[in-house]
């Protein structure tokens, strides 16, 4: 029926068809996302064209197949893509600001050659540059910039460029759940409603021991036991420091109540860890026999000839990426190899991301003001409350159109005793201008063009270079948003969450292997959250009531397969069509994508399925369920 009053009720089954159709309706509902991973993997579509046809079929099944009145299917779509504009879309846009403006004022150069000059030793370079400096990246920027920026500096150093492509490839893994200032943890909470403190909690209860692995299992991809474990102080020290400030960042709320700061968590521990890896070496150890990168083999379709240089190239149809790898790198802005590595050149180059830092956790606080602790019903609650400005409120809130408190979800889908307006589906967005992460980024540009003695010139290339690198990520991102809000609000997920319930006791291991998937089949983190985010919460809630996770409450179970679905996501980035991609540029290998793919797969399927196993661990068995926060 177009244009109902009356609110829509999701069904579990095909309108108006029984349950003996189940398996029918457990088709259709995939559809969409069928259709988006047909369009992305076997006809090359870009991101933003295949998540614009998805969302179509989506809106078109919600309707036709579904029985969704017309304008709630397109409004849960605005509403969806609006979120992916605000906060999301901001965030990133505001990320890459900050790194360009490093790019155009020669700092970043200076940035790479103050890590390159620390050590010769090809495996603690892997470590500085691949693991924690690409972390910065991911953190800072994302977008594919890790792998490019990483592979680009360590194949330019010597390293055979195959290497250098897998390398960056695995490295880039642990730290992708807080890519782009936390944009996939983000994305996670508004699609499941799971706040991001529970959210960040969780992943710091497992992607620090898979960032403590990270560094060993990359260097041993490339020597023997013996030669990996010459440098083991500089995996422990390189490893170890990072995990133990990205538990810190990710947790810090539970610890000081009030102090937010998990989206810095890639920015705050790939600086910490740098800075404890690097005084290790200057004062305290160096390798005995340091490995030259040219010592390093090649592998499977390495290139011969030599060390590489990046931006050089024999094959023409390379030369458009490489071109993109260079204005990644900045290469030749403002700054010469023979410049003089001062302390004091050194502080200016990272002084934009200290900056940063500091803007962040002033509106970590508040964002904190945001969000008091009432009385309600006997018990403290936290509330959504904007700020007095005076000229301004901190946000605004709009209720959906035709969407708000109009969509009741099945019973099975009910909390227990739930009845009147709490069956029925808030809609409500919140149009967060002061606190977004975008927000502290852009006022951070300001304040480092300052330090930097930029001139207006210098910082109106910065933003249309920032527009034009980001015409096609933040459409992309907008539509998934879009595709995955019909999805939610039309039950589609439902029906695929009541479906993968049938795993049951299973399901945890497998949870973190769908958003492998997810992350394999659209290249991000944020994207498979933003899929799967809402099927995962619902599967959990299924799973439970069925009485299969006995040592975890409901919110917990949430909790914990949620987060699977993002931490299980980063191992399938290694593998991504993008990631591999870029790789290839970076590292003057375009056209041996089939080759790094070959090299990295069965990496990615092993440390997927180790998060797998980590979370069945934490879903059955003492202590490990202690692990897992409340919301």
């Amino acid at each position: 029926m177009l244009f109902a009053d009356e609110p829509f009720t999701q069904n579990l089954v095909l309108n108006p068809q029984p349950t003996a159709y189940r398996v029918l309706s457990t088709f259709v509902a995939a559809l969409p996302v069928l259709v988006l991973f047909y369009l992305l993997v076997r006809r090359r579509w870009l991101a933003s064209w295949a998540g614009a046809a998805g969302s179509v079929v989506a809106v078109v099944l919600a309707v036709v197949a579904f029985g969704m009145p017309i304008e709630k299917a397109g409004m849960a779509w605005v509403y969806g893509a609006c979120f992916g504009l605000l906060p999301i879309g901001w965030t990133v846009f505001g990320a890459m600001l900050i790194y360009n403006l490093t790019v155009e004022t020669g700092m970043f150069n200076v940035i790479r050659r103050s890590i390159g000059g620390l050590s010769g030793d090809a495996r603690v370079q892997a470590v500085l540059i691949g693991f924690c400096f690409g972390a910065l990246m991911e953190g800072a920027a994302g977008s594919g910039a890790p792998v490019a920026i990483c592979g680009a500096m360590l194949a330019g150093l010597g390293m055979p460029p195959m290497r250098a492509a897998v390398i960056c490839l695995i490295a880039n893994t642990s730290p992708v759940c807080y890519g782009g200032l936390g944009t996939p943890v983000f994305v996670l909470s508004g699609v499941t409603g799971i706040s991001g403190e529970a959210i960040s909690t969780m992943c710091g209860h497992q992607l620090p021991f898979l960032s403590f692995l990270v560094p060993l299992y990359m260097v041993k991809t490339f020597c023997t036991w013996r030669q990996t474990l010459a440098v083991w102080p500089a995996l422990v020290v390189g490893g170890g420091s990072f995990a133990l400030f990205q538990y810190l960042f990710a947790t810090l709320h539970d610890w000081i109540p009030g102090v937010s700061v998990w989206p810095l968590t890639d920015v705050g521990a790939s600086i910490f860890s740098m800075l404890s890896l690097a005084g290790f070496l200057k004062f305290v150890w160096k390798p005995k026999t340091e490995m030259q990168a040219t010592e390093i083999g090649g592998g499977a379709g390495a290139s011969r000839g030599g060390a590489h240089q990046p931006g050089q190239t024999s094959d023409p149809h390379a030369a458009e990426a490489m071109e993109q790898v260079e204005k990644l790198l900045g290469k030749g802005k403002g700054d010469t190899p023979d410049r003089p590595l001062t302390p004091g050149l050194v502080a200016r180059a990272w002084s934009p991301f200290v900056v940063m830092s500091v803007c962040l956790g002033l509106i970590g606080v508040a964002r904190q003001m945001e969000t008091p602790e009432v009385e309600e019903n006997g018990r403290r609650v936290k509330k959504s409350v904007p700020i007095d400005l005076g000229f301004a409120q901190s946000f605004y809130k709009i209720e959906v159109p035709f969407l708000h408190k109009q969509v009741e979800r099945a019973d099975r889908l009910q909390k227990p005793g739930a009845t009147g307006d709490d069956r029925l589906e808030a809609a409500v967005f919140e149009f967060k201008w002061l606190t977004a992460a975008g927000t502290p980024c852009v006022a951070a540009v300001l304040i480092s063009a300052f330090i930097l003695w930029t001139s207006p010139a210098v910082l109106w290339r910065v933003l249309k270079k920032t527009m034009y690198q980001m015409r096609i990520p933040i459409p992309t991102i907008a539509c998934m948003l879009g595709l995955s809000y019909v999805t939610k609000y039309a039950g589609m997920d439902a029906i695929l969450g009541v479906a993968f319930a049938e795993t049951g006791a299973f399901y945890p291991f497998f949870a973190a292997l769908l958003g492998w998937l997810g992350v394999f089949l659209t290249g991000t983190d944020a994207g498979s959250n933003a899929l799967f985010g809402s099927l995962q919460k619902i599967t959990a809630g299924q799973i439970y009531e069925a009485g299969v996770l006995p040592g975890l409450d409901r919110g917990q179970a949430e909790v914990l397969i949620c987060t699977a679905n993002s931490t299980g996501g980063v191992m399938g980035k290694m593998i991504d069509a993008q990631s591999i991609c870029v790789a290839t540029a970076g590292t003057n290998q375009v056209g041996k994508e089939g080759d790094i793919f070959k090299a990295v797969i069965w990496h990615s399927v092993f440390l997927a399925c180790v998060v797998g196993a980590m979370t069945a661990l934490q879903a059955f068995i003492w202590p490990f369920t202690k692990m897992v926060p409340g919301q």
